[in-house]
């Protein structure tokens, strides 16, 4: 019999790192490194950030006595490298290289998670993975074209937690993945409505230009009248993007992309606040519904996940909105750090085979 096995995971946001470690399922001890925005502002590229996210990594590490001996893996944060299939991938040296040269979709903090993991899985002499990055492709052909051809519609999504979310609802359910068709909405800065049709994600609106307004950012706009606000030589290409991704959504709006502070106002009688947040879920529950059709009617559960699912006001409007169309549940938060150690544990364990991206 195997032993128990031991999971390391690495996962670099924006201006923190997540770190935890696994025995089997069950997350053992999980810490958070942050970093003030402020001193990441001389890091040109995310990759600049390598050595002080290692340092910061590998000091957590000593101070929690890890005991590398037992390690079986390490998991990192996947990012925007190429399309590919959902599944658990073996980082590989091709990658590594890719990331290095920006042969990648962006620049992205999510690209260390490879990196950082290679890094400490080499130290241990294991593997190093990662699992459904956010540049998963599983579209069929039609959800790829916009109307526009040189502007074809990409798979970008928060893949990790939307199949995480989709296979715990399976789980509950009784029901195998591959047997479910599903609407899955992570709703988070971000926000995606994923359609999965037997456990492949079909369609998604790309959080950073179509699909509902976020906290953060403005979704699908008026496309005539955007373009006329381009060239009306009022706004420049980097504030415009800003305002796109970034100060768009409920920040635009509201002056705040925080939600609890948005709940507070509400519950204080501030109409504007309470019209808006529900202009939101009536744009979440729009894209549900077409989601729908994407999979003819055919729907076994919809899903709401991430951590404005936490916001019982907001799932409730939604929930009155979409509820004709399957069953609603919600899973708040994200269980990235869990989905990133379970990914990894079904290869080890053989229920899956891992991939690789192949040589560019």
């Amino acid at each position: 019999m195997n032993p128990r096995r031991i999971i390391l995971v690495i996962n670099p946001g924006s201006t923190s790192t997540k770190v935890a470690w696994f025995q089997e399922k069950d997350k053992l001890w999980q810490e958070i490194l942050t970093y003030s925005p402020a001193g990441l502002r001389n890091f040109k590229s995310a990759m600049d950030q390598y050595t002080l996210r290692r340092n910061d990594i590998r000091q957590l590490l000593d101070r929690r006595q890890a005991d590398w001996s037992g390690l079986s893996a390490v998991a990192g944060r996947g990012g925007p490298f190429r399309p590919m299939e959902s599944g658990t991938y073996r980082v590989s040296e091709s990658l590594l290289e890719q990331i290095r040269q920006g042969r990648v979709l962006a620049d992205h903090i999510s690209n260390l998670g490879v990196v950082l993991a290679h890094e400490f899985a080499a130290l241990a002499g294991v593997p190093a993975y990662f699992v459904d990055p956010v540049c998963v492709d599983e579209f069929e052909k039609p959800a790829r074209y916009s109307g526009m051809p040189e502007l074809e519609r990409r798979s970008l999504l928060h893949a990790l937690n939307i199949k995480a979310a989709a296979r715990q609802t399976a789980g509950r359910l009784n029901r195998p993945l591959d047997a479910m068709n599903m609407i899955v909405a992570h709703l988070g800065g971000g926000i995606s409505v994923c359609a999965m049709k037997k456990g492949r994600m079909i369609d998604v609106n790309n959080a950073n230009e179509e699909g509902p307004f976020s906290p953060e950012r403005c979704g699908t706009l008026p496309a005539s009248s955007l373009a006329r606000l381009c060239y009306s030589g009022e706004v420049e290409y980097s504030d415009m993007k800003r305002r796109i991704v970034g100060q768009g959504g409920l920040t635009a709006y509201l002056g705040t992309s925080d939600l609890r502070e948005i709940s507070r106002r509400i519950g204080e009688g501030d109409r504007e606040a309470q019209t808006v947040l529900e202009a939101m879920a009536y744009q979440i529950a729009k894209e549900i519904g077409s989601m729908a059709a994407v999979l003819s009617g055919r729907v076994d559960a919809v899903v709401l996940t991430g951590g404005l699912s936490h916001d019982s006001r907001l799932t409730a409007w939604i929930g009155e909105r979409v509820r004709f169309i399957a069953p609603v549940t919600c899973l708040p938060g994200e269980t990235e750090m869990e989905a990133l150690a379970a990914g990894v544990l079904r290869v080890l364990n053989g229920e899956e085979e891992e991939k690789e991206i192949p040589d560019a």
